[in-house]
């Protein structure tokens, strides 16, 4: 398994991580044994980095994570869980908390849920704007100090934030959408991150399975999270749908799924981005897994880049509502 560190202070990872948000019923239905043995599947193929929240299924993706790693030494893997995303009895997200007592009262449930003594990445889920970043960092600087946390890192942030959130503590990563169709990032979250000397872990990799070249409207159950955003609906959906027909046609010429091309295209961005790919399934895994071995030589990426265009993309990668409350896109700059 290839490695990449993550920032100047961070730790060694697995080139790739897994996500496991979509086994707790964030995409529809997922089998329990199936999830536990696809963690266990990422675990013998040298993937080191498990990504969740402790709001994944309010809980339950925690308590899921927490099963599949009993036994398994805890050198042998990292953890990485996000804090402060707030949900109703209903599961509609009513806010972020990252207050600093907030902070420490999060922290507590998920080492009980997970079973561990210590997680080796924390962060908010995303900028709390009624609390400044420096009292969250603050507090999670006192988390390391007490050897309950092993380093610190953010999420779907801006470059200002990401500056004033350094000066206080070191942060290992930046963890934000990037894919073939959601660069945003790119013209200045990236270059301050790189300038900090902070990696990024993607996450939406494959666009939620939009550009994976398995989705498929039919087959999505209606407590499908992704039916809800812009660009799984109506004629955005159909239009989004045609960049995989582009796609595919350069992967069939490589040998390789169009899942594959897409993750390696991401890999080939630099070495300080590892993707964080959210495989429920231990067939999608080993598809993951194998874009490790795609080689993209310069004219593949721009042909890539041709086919499907950032600009391409229809629908916005979370409602407008949403958007509007992002650090990451409205203080990019």
């Amino acid at each position: 398994m290839e490695q990449r560190k993550l920032g100047r202070t961070g730790p060694t990872v697995s080139a790739l991580g897994l996500g496991c948000m979509g086994m707790s019923g964030m995409y529809g239905p997922a089998d329990r044994a199936e999830s536990i043995a696809t963690i266990h599947a990422a675990l013998d193929a040298g993937v080191t980095l498990i990504d969740t929240g402790d709001f994944y299924g309010m809980g339950h993706n925690e308590t899921l994570i927490g099963e599949a790693l009993k036994g398994v030494p805890r050198d042998d893997y990292q953890l990485s869980v996000k804090f402060g995303n707030l949900r109703g009895p209903d599961g509609a997200i009513i806010g972020n908390d990252s207050r600093p007592k907030s902070v420490k009262n999060f922290i507590s449930y998920s080492l009980k849920r997970l079973g561990v003594d210590y997680l080796d990445i924390y962060r908010p889920s995303r900028l709390d704007e009624d609390t400044p970043i420096e009292d969250t960092m603050g507090a999670l600087a006192e988390l390391v100090q007490a050897g309950y946390v092993r380093h610190i890192g953010l999420s779907e942030i801006g470059a200002t934030t990401l500056r004033r959130a350094v000066a206080v503590h070191p942060v290992c990563d930046l963890q934000i959408e990037y894919a073939l169709v959601s660069r945003g990032m790119e013209q200045s979250i990236l270059p301050t991150a790189r300038e900090l000397g902070v990696a990024i872990t993607a996450y939406g990799v494959l666009a939620r399975g939009l550009i994976s070249g398995h989705f498929r409207p039919e087959e999505a159950g209606a407590n499908d999270m992704r039916m809800r955003t812009p660009r799984f609906q109506g004629g955005n959906l159909e239009a989004n749908l045609s960049l995989v027909d582009a796609l595919r046609a350069l992967a069939d010429a490589k040998g390789v799924s169009v899942a594959q091309i897409v993750i390696a295209w991401v890999l080939a961005q630099g070495d300080d981005i590892v993707p964080v790919i959210g495989a429920r399934r231990r067939d999608r895994l080993t598809e993951a897994l194998g874009s490790l071995d795609v080689r993209l030589s310069r004219e593949d990426l721009a042909e890539i880049e041709r086919a499907a265009p950032a600009d391409a993309i229809k629908g916005g990668r979370y409602p407008d509502a949403v958007l509007a409350h992002m650090d990451s896109e409205r203080s990019a700059a």
